[in-house]
């Protein structure tokens, strides 16, 4: 039971990352995009790194939290975040995922397994130096 809840509390700490981090980020875009003369298609490859940083923290905190299973919890991270989206999408817009948001789901849920395995390496480093 203390297991189940560790792992589900780690990854409400990578998804609240993850969707704070993309709350702020376009709070600022769309500060950027108001009141400057940018337009929206010059920001696209800005957008989507910073995009996979986020789901890179998201899974390198959950895994951090998590202390061991890094690929799993990182990629059960990802896996929610792309669920919630098109959840978000297709309740919100009756829209599916098309095949380019596939692409870009499968990478964010692989950047999230990365984010994890280095999340627990980290924390697994820092444990061992503490004692």
């Amino acid at each position: 039971m203390i297991e189940s809840k560790s792992f589900g509390l780690s990854i409400l700490y990578g998804l609240v990352f993850i969707f704070a981090f993309a709350l702020v980020c376009s709070l600022i875009f769309a500060f950027i995009l108001r009141f400057t003369s940018t337009k929206e298609g010059s920001l696209q490859y800005v957008i989507t790194a910073l995009s996979f940083i986020g789901l890179f923290g998201g899974g390198f905190l959950s895994g951090g939290k998590r202390k061991e299973k890094g690929w799993l919890i990182g990629g059960v991270t990802g896996l929610l975040y792309s669920f919630l989206v098109f959840l978000f999408q297709y309740l919100g817009y009756d829209r599916l995922f098309n095949a380019e948001q596939v692409i870009y789901h499968t990478c964010y849920i692989l950047i999230a397994m990365m984010g994890g395995i280095l999340g627990v390496n980290i924390a697994s480093t820092n444990s061992r130096r503490s004692i």
